[in-house]
């Protein structure tokens, strides 16, 4: 496939000879390439995922709700699809964009192959992209906004497109949380996998948490009930006393998309009241930023942000590195931390701020997935601190 071309005034770039599909960036930038997944045109924010597995977790991580994902590992499909590995009913994910055509899977548990699996989705998606060069314009320019049309007839409107992309607001300001949150307050006891066994049951549960649903991964309520705890899901936008009404033993703060001050405008005045009544509260992703503001902290949007299952975090108490799983485009100032709060985990690829501790009251959270699903395990003694916190506080 050609390299991108950068249209200028005059017209648009040709379509390469069995081109399908096309991806244009907000600046007219266009890559041309082979259609799959659904017939249909798409917008978002352009990122990329460094995982070289977990394809079809990352997809329906409602963290990715108004992105458009770039995989740089090329071999996307080999394990097909399935009804287990995905961590929301509906993709939240707008697009992928893939180097390769997607292979064809090879795998015990496949179901359905994942360009079936993404049509029946509705999820458009674009291959033959020179992934690299993407890449490294998303790392040198920041995340752009683009547009991805699969039209198999190869009947496309570049310039109406561009205007799209253009006209995209971006993800700043915009609160997303509510539209991947649940709708209602429902409970939760599946555990997690093994081979052979598949998901299981909590049968006796030991504690009770509210998990407050910003866009939850099903694997982190997973990995609270395997750990004896009966969870109530409740959505975003529930007040403190929705969530007091259920009487837990403490509160989880899910992770979730969009821009966390947007979301904050009624996340916020809610945890800050779980806060005063000495709950112990942990979050994740959306839910450690929410946590931070509720503490004092500001965020900010990063000009590329972190995704992938290699990313090396400090814990800055112990001095060990845990290499873990992320997906965030916002992040926490350190600098903003009140006196009570106290940054407890750095990244070691740009230094930026992953765990934040509240000094006077049992609450903490990290920027990244200590579920993993998919990504290392190195973080799952974070579940275990939680508990431990709510049996001291018992």
């Amino acid at each position: 496939m050609p390299a991108p071309l950068n249209p200028g005034p005059s017209g648009a770039p040709p379509r390469p000879r069995g081109a399908t599909a096309a991806l244009v960036l907000a600046d007219g930038t266009t890559y041309w390439g082979r259609g799959l997944g659904a017939a249909a045109v798409s917008v978002g924010e352009v990122c990329f995922n460094t995982s070289m597995t977990g394809y079809q977790e990352i997809i329906t991580d409602p963290s990715y709700a108004g992105h458009l994902i770039t995989f740089t590992f090329p071999h996307i499909g080999n394990v097909g699809a399935n009804f287990e590995d995905v961590e929301a009913a509906t993709p939240a994910a707008r697009g992928v964009i893939l180097r390769m055509d997607i292979t064809e899977p090879s795998n015990f548990r496949t179901a359905r192959h994942l360009h079936q699996w993404l049509a029946s989705n509705g999820l458009a998606g674009i291959a033959g992209v020179d992934t690299r060069h993407l890449t490294r314009r998303i790392r040198d320019l920041g995340a752009p906004v683009g547009a991805i049309a699969h039209a198999p007839d190869g009947d496309l409107d570049l310039d109406a497109l561009r205007k799209m992309a253009a006209e995209w607001p971006g993800l700043v300001g915009m609160d997303l949380a509510r539209e991947v949150t649940c709708r209602q307050t429902y409970s939760w006891d599946e555990t997690t996998w093994d081979l052979g066994r598949g998901y299981g049951r909590l049968e006796t549960p030991k504690r009770h948490v509210v998990a407050v649903d910003y866009g939850a991964k099903r694997n982190i309520l997973r990995a609270l009930a395997a750990r004896g705890c009966r969870v109530t899901v409740v959505p975003a936008v529930s007040s403190a006393e929705d969530i007091l009404s259920h009487r837990p033993d403490g509160v989880f703060l899910a992770n979730g998309p969009g821009d966390p001050t947007a979301t904050g405008e009624y996340a916020v005045p809610a945890i800050r009241e779980v806060l005063d009544r000495g709950l112990p509260v942990f979050g994740i992703c959306l839910g450690h930023q929410l946590l931070s503001l509720a503490l004092g902290g500001e965020t900010r949007k990063m000009d590329i942000g972190h995704r992938g299952a290699n990313h090396p975090v400090k814990d800055l108490a112990t001095g060990k590195v845990e290499i873990t799983s992320q997906n965030h485009g916002f992040v926490v100032l350190p600098e903003s931390l009140p006196s009570n709060v106290e940054q407890t985990h750095v990244s070691l690829f740009d230094g930026s701020l992953e765990g934040i501790r509240a000094k006077d009251r049992p609450a903490f959270s990290v920027q990244y997935h200590p579920e993993a699903s998919p990504g290392p395990h190195d973080s799952h003694h974070l579940f275990d601190r939680f508990i431990e916190m709510i049996d001291r506080n018992a």
